[in-house]
Formats: C-alpha cells, structure tokens, sequence
C-alpha cells in the first residue's frame, strides 16, 4: 500500500475540520460525523479546541482508497498559528486548499497560496460551502485567478449554488483549460499554435505532470457538510498528486513535526519517516539545532510505535507517519539521522510579551509549564525574565489567549499577561576584544583567564562561537560554560534586545588547577564579554511587515496617506476596474494601527495581508 500525507489549509472558518470529518467518514474510517459545534471532531480533540471551535494544534488522520493510505493533516487556520503550519508543510507529499465559497479569497489564503506555490508542493484546491446563501461560481473563479494565482483549472462545477439543492457536476477540460495550460507547459503550447489541437487525453496528461510540480492547482467545488464534490476531490488527490519514490535501504532518516504532553511528563511524538525504517524498541538519536547555532543530541528507545492509520503494525516504513512515545526530551523539529524535509518558510514571531503567575507561589510552577510548552513550539522562545517573569515571543493575541487558557485548564495556573510589544534585534557595529586574567597574587576575583572578541557576523548567519586558543587547553567543561555563558548573556545586548548575527571568538584562557571551577568562567565571562561588546557597539534593528492592500477605487488616497503617516515604503501600485491593489514595507510595530484604520478608511471594503518581512537599522534605539 503506498502511502499519501496531505495537508488540509485555509483561512479560519472555511471548514477545513468539517473536511476532514467528512474525508474521514467517507473513507471509513469513522462511524459519525462530528461537528465543530458539537465538539466532538476526530482532530480537534483538545479541550480549548473545542470551545473555541478552531484548530489550534495540527492533527494526523488516517483513510484508505484502493491501494492507497491517505494521511490527513489538519491544520490550524488562524494566523497566529502559523508555526504549526510551518511543521506541517515539512512533512506533505501535496496539499488541499480551501476556500469558502461565500467568503472567498481571504488574506491568510494568500499567505499560504506564496508559500505553497514557492515551495511547489502539488496543491488541489476545494471550493467549500456551495450550498450556503450568497456562494459564488464563475465570478470566485475570477477571483482566484486574480487573487491567488492564474493557473487554475476547474474539473468540477457547482450548480443550484448558493441553495440547499447545491450539486456537482464533472468539467471537461475545455478551451480556457488548454489556455491555462499552454501558459506552464511547452507541449500543449505548440499544439494550441502549430496544430493538432491537444487531445483530451494529452491535456489530461499535461494537468497531472504540471500539478505534480507545482505550477498547476486544480479546482474542485463542493461542500464538507454535504458531502457534494467530496468524492471527486478525493479522485484528484489520489490521481493528480504524486506518490513519493520508494527511498533505497539505509539508515532511518525522518523529522518530528509535532509534540505532545502525556501524563506523568511523557511525550508523544509524531515522526514522518522519509527513509529507512524503525521498530519497536529500537534505539534512536535524534539531532537538534539550537537557536544559539549549537547542535545537541536526544537519545532513547521507541517504547511504543503507533504508525497512523496501520494499528498493530510492528514497524514505521519509509513515508509513512507514527506516534512514538519512550524518548525523553524529544522536541519538535528534531531529526533522524541527517534528517530531510523542507527548511522553514515563515519568519519568527515579532511579539514579546511577559508573563507572571497571579499567585506568587505558582511563579516555579508556571516558569516549568512554559518550558513544558516552548518544548512543543519553540518558536515560543520562554526565557527568564525581571521579577520572576518569563518572556514568551509571539505572533499575536489569539495565541496569548490560548496560552492563557492552557495555563489555566492543564496547569492550574493563572497567569497575567503584558501588553504585547514589538521585539528588536541588536547586532554588533564593529569588533571589539577584553581580556581579563587570573589574578593570582592577592586573589580577590575568579580562578580564570578569559579573552573574548565580539564582531559582526553575515546577516542571517545568527550566533557564532569559535576559538583561537588551543582545544584541550582548558578542560571540556570550562569550555563549555564560557561557550554556554556567551549565548545566554547576549540575550540582551546594549539597548535591551537580544543580540544576534554575532561572532564571538575565544582568544586567551587560562585556569589553575585545582583551584578553578566551571562557576568561575561563568561568573567571569558575562564581565568580559560585557566590555568586548561596549567597545564594539550594536545597532538596533525593527521587524518590518511586507502588507498587500486590496482598496476600493476612492479610497486610494486616504489609505496612502495613512500608511504614508504609518512610515510605508510603496513598492507596486495596480489599477483596475473596480480596486487598486497596493504593495510595500511597513514597520510591525504600525500594522495593527494599519488594520484598525482600514476598515473605516474603505467603508469595510478593503482587504489587507501582511507578514514578517525581515528588519530595518531603528534610527533611535532603546526598550
């Protein structure tokens, strides 16, 4: 049986849930259909879930057709989830898009349409809610072409649309389709120009090979909730998305996509395998890149191996997907052997905010569950904080309000949350060294030589240690502390901000035996490094947001002048008939002041997107 991961996608509310219901139900796999409503879902199985009625954490479903598993992977829609999506697409051989039928192309569908068509992931989309008042056909279409993407090929129609008596029906691949098609595939262009015309089997021919790439998105209408057009997007996931190539023999190669807590602090981990194969008990080591640029380890054995969709199987072969549960420590984004999949597509989170415990003693037990919980998305980044509090990055206040639920409903804690801030960057000016050594008559410091250099590193490189002194002329562990201390401390550089895109080299050391103590180099490196980074002074750098703005034609200049006052940079501007579209660069810390003003400055017409886009030198530093 081969084996299929899709990814189920779309903007919050088009029913991607309802979907998978549906898949799931259709392929047998279940007996009922749950409902969002009800809060009785296959995938959206944890408490805030559902009361909430949204995806918060990605799930894995299993159904067969024919001789194929078909692994669904629901994942959440909101924007402020972004990561686990991020994990997600790691492990997808295609994915399904959806849109509402009513709603339609909204901005979070645009973000994942660029990341999917960058990444060139064979990609279907459904048109969801055909039988809900006010759905569209032919004119969504256009939409997506205009909104989305031009290369798009209908193989479904909606008819009755917008009523209860909603239905489906086959589209052939017509003029239009040979069009789209002419556009990404030589083949069918020369036959369009020189003749023959392109059979419909060659046209069929050139869908499959230009979806398999990527270029191509076929479109499918329907509804979750009915059930119309479901069978024939499942056709097309099966037909148009290409099976994985059976990887030869060798040693297991895979990745951790998603974690999750268990009782008595046990995990369970989900591992797509794209190589080789793992048993039960069999011992695995996993590779971890720090965010300091360090590569650590985490070893043990599958005690447990629950392959999706195979129970009872005695093994995970490559493609597939399993619930491992026996290593301690493992964390999301770790990898199996030299690892695979594709490297992340979304920049970090932007926020900062800070956390307390309401009641001072619950302050231990709330730092533990904020580990506990940057262990399953550490994007969160939990660090120790001022007065007992712990710093979280974030990607906006939805996500605080779950982490606050979370704290609540798991932990028992209740927890007190800052505004959200903007967070900067600092990163070294020019380079600058100290020095500080043993004194060792009439002793009065630490037992340690240290000598540091700070200097810039490439932009994007992050964190760098290196050494110009001899290796094994201090012991293992007096290296490592003053390593470990280096990265720890320039978590907050001269304005505040953590430092990053550094080179930080050892030069001198020196200890005396037995007097000095791994406490010693960690005691003395924060004060050296301190200097060193003083002398070569940082820069502070913003997060900038790269926005789209969809206006109606008389609000162009109100809007303009808003995001002129906002500090934008314009880049293209496009008139149409009926909107302008513009596009350019924004500071993050004026986007929400964009998106509070914009619905008032277009009457509730205009439709904005934005996201991370990098960072800009702040001209007046400080926290």
């Amino acid at each position: 049986m081969h084996t299929l991961n899709i990814g189920i996608l779309a903007h919050v509310d088009a029913g991607k849930t309802s979907l998978t219901e549906r898949l799931l139900f259709d392929g047998g796999a279940i007996d009922r259909l749950g409902s969002v409503d009800a809060g009785d879902t296959r995938t959206d199985n944890g408490a805030i879930e559902r009361q909430r009625g949204i995806t918060v954490r990605s799930a894995v479903a299993a159904f067969a057709v024919g001789d194929v598993q078909v692994n669904l992977i629901d994942t959440p829609g909101h924007s402020d989830f972004i990561a686990e999506v991020e994990r997600a697409l790691e492990v997808l051989d295609g994915a399904v898009l959806l849109l509402s039928a009513v709603e339609g192309v909204q901005a979070q569908t645009r973000v994942l349409m660029k990341t999917l068509r960058r990444l060139r992931l064979p990609t279907l989309m459904f048109v969801n809610k055909i039988d809900r008042a006010g759905a569209r056909g032919e004119e969504l279409l256009a939409e997506i072409r205009r909104r989305l993407t031009p290369y798009v090929v209908p193989l479904t129609r909606a008819e009755n649309s917008g009523t209860p008596y909603a239905r489906v029906t086959p589209r052939p691949l017509d003029d239009l389709a040979a069009g789209t098609l002419a556009e990404v595939d030589p083949g069918v262009l020369a036959a369009l120009v020189d003749g023959p015309a392109p059979t419909p089997d060659e046209l069929t021919a050139a869908l499959s090979a230009r979806t398999a790439e990527g270029s191509v998105h076929p479109v499918y209408f329907g509804s979750a909730l009915g059930g119309q057009g479901v069978a024939e997007l499942v056709e097309g996931v099966t037909r148009l998305i290409p099976r994985p190539a059976r990887p030869a023999p060798g040693e297991p190669r895979g990745t951790v996509f998603a974690v999750r807590p268990g009782p008595g602090g046990t995990r369970t981990a989900y591992l797509r395998l794209y190589a080789g194969e793992v048993a039960w008990r069999q011992r695995l080591t996993f590779v971890r890149r720090e965010a300091d640029g360090r590569t650590t380890q985490v070893s043990g054995r599958a005690l447990t191996l629950d392959v999706v969709g195979q129970p009872g199987a005695v093994s995970l072969t490559a493609g597939n997907i399993a619930a491992i549960r026996g290593v301690g420590g493992v964390r999301v984004g770790d990898r199996l052997g030299d690892g695979a999949g594709h490297a992340p597509q979304f920049a970090p989170p932007t926020l900062e905010t800070l956390v307390r415990a309401r009641t001072p003693a619950q302050a231990a037990s709330l730092r533990s569950a904020l580990l506990a919980l940057a262990d399953q998305d550490p994007l969160l980044h939990a660090t120790p904080a001022s007065a007992g509090s712990t710093a979280l990055l974030l990607y906006g206040e939805v996500q605080k309000e779950v982490l606050a639920a979370t704290l609540a409903q798991d932990y028992g804690i209740e927890a007190a949350f800052e505004p959200s801030r903007v967070r900067h960057l600092e990163r070294p000016a020019g380079t600058g060294e100290a020095s500080e050594e043993i004194q060792r008559h009439g002793h009065t410091g630490f037992w340690a030589t240290v000598g540091l250099r700070v200097e810039p590193g490439p932009r994007g490189s992050g964190p760098a240690f290196t050494y110009e002194t001899e290796l094994g002329a201090l012991p293992r562990a007096f290296h490592q502390a003053i390593e470990d201390t280096v990265h720890a401390t320039l978590l907050n550089g001269l304005h505040g901000w953590p430092v990053t895109d550094y080179r930080v080299t050892l030069t001198r050391s020196g200890f005396a035996a037995p007097l000095s103590t791994a406490a010693d180099f960690r005691g003395l490196t924060p004060i050296v490094l301190r200097r060193a980074l003083e002398r070569a002074g940082t820069h502070v750098y913003e997060p900038y947001h790269a926005f789209e703005a969809e206006l109606p034609l008389d609000a162009l200049a109100p809007v303009t002048a808003q995001l002129a006052s906002c500090g934008a940079e314009f880049g293209e501007t496009v008139g149409g008939r009926t909107s302008w579209l513009v596009a350019g660069e924004l500071p993050a810390r004026r986007v929400r002041d964009v998106e509070l003003r914009l619905p008032g400055l277009t009457h509730g017409e205009g439709v904005w997107w934005s996201r991370p886009s990098g960072d800009r030198l702040l001209r007046r530093p400080g926290r």
